[in-house]
């Protein structure tokens, strides 16, 4: 009986204990799959730093939905220089100068209530190549995770090498060279100023703007972006990835 009893008092405790320790086990386990997560996307980043991106989550959806893609890779050595100031005039001017985010930018739209966006080329890149389209936390998270450590890791030229790469240019073209060809028949080496401002402009809308098609705001925003090129070439701030 007494030992009955003393088996029957151990499991009690036995049963009180794995209660008392689940919490403690399963944020164990969590936080033990987070690292191994956050170190896949590490080796990930690591091999894309060489390797061209064969494909992105939005080019197989976009490919998927519209039954083909018109892309093209091009090294940045085989794109005019006139695109890479139009792409940072346009979207990132700070680009050479911040670390993946731009406080100054962050700090602008949080006073104008979040009506501007603040994201740097750096988190386009890391949204378009690693993670998916859409607004949800989950995302935004992963993406201010994942922006300093491709900052870390790549120069500021294969950021925006990658980013011209990929980047949607019009519905299903995809890429700087597709574009060039797509718009302007020529090749991505040989865009002018005014053609790369042009394509620059296209961003961050492709669907609802057109190069070939340029409203009077397009007109008026290419304007702006290739002076705004040429200022940022005579000032330095291209010097990251010109140099």
């Amino acid at each position: 009986m007494a030992k009955a009893a003393k088996k029957k008092s151990q499991a009690k405790r036995s049963v009180f204990w794995w209660i008392g320790a689940a919490p403690y086990l399963v944020l164990k386990w969590v936080w033990r799959g987070l690292l191994v997560v956050l170190a896949l996307f590490a080796l990930w980043i690591v091999a894309y730093a060489v390797i061209n991106p064969p494909t992105t989550i939005y080019m197989l959806q976009e490919s998927a939905r519209l039954e083909g893609i018109n892309r093209e890779w091009r090294d940045f050595d085989g794109i005019s220089p006139h695109m890479p100031r139009a792409i940072v005039a346009a979207e990132d001017a700070n680009f050479c100068t911040h670390w993946g985010f731009d406080m100054e930018a962050i700090r602008d739209a949080l006073e104008d209530g979040g009506k501007r966006g603040a994201s740097t080329l750096s988190q386009q890149t890391v949204k378009n190549v690693f993670l998916w389209h859409g607004r949800n936390y989950l995302r935004k998270a992963m993406e201010a995770g994942l922006t300093p450590v491709m900052e870390a890791i790549w120069s500021k030229q294969r950021i925006l090498e990658v980013y011209m790469n990929i980047a949607e240019f019009d519905e299903g073209v995809f890429g700087v060279a597709a574009a060039a060809r797509w718009y302007f028949g020529v090749d991505a080496r040989d865009l002018s100023a005014g053609q790369a401002a042009a394509l620059a402009a296209v961003l961050p809308n492709p669907k609802a703007r057109s190069a070939k098609r340029p409203t009077p705001f397009l007109q008026k925003r290419a304007r702006q972006i290739r002076s705004g090129a040429e200022t940022i070439r005579r000032d330095g701030r291209s010097a990251c990835f010109e140099g």
